[in-house]
């Protein structure tokens, strides 16, 4: 993995954890459902950023690496990358 990559991937997650610390306790308090929804959402962009991160890492090495060789390995490239992305590769 990318070591900037890492880093801030990993800053993330740690937010992340925080973040879901936060949703529980206010569960747990059972404070307003709007408010509790919003730190859900944030946390379902907070995840978004996360999947950015490691999408640039996945591309910039493994995906151009895959590519390189050719054939087979880039074939499964881009059948990866279709998954990812809920595509299943057919038009």
């Amino acid at each position: 993995m990318i070591e900037d990559i890492q880093k801030r991937a990993l800053h993330r997650t740690r937010i992340l954890e925080g973040q879901l610390r936060g949703v529980a306790r206010m569960i747990e308090n059972e404070e307003y459902c709007m408010d509790i929804i919003t730190q859900s959402r944030a946390i379902q962009r907070s995840l978004e950023s996360l999947n950015r991160l490691l999408l640039e890492n996945h591309l910039r090495t493994h995906v151009t690496h895959m590519f390189e060789n050719g054939g087979d390995d880039r074939d499964q490239a881009v059948a990866e990358l279709l998954r990812a992305f809920d595509f299943d590769g057919r038009s």
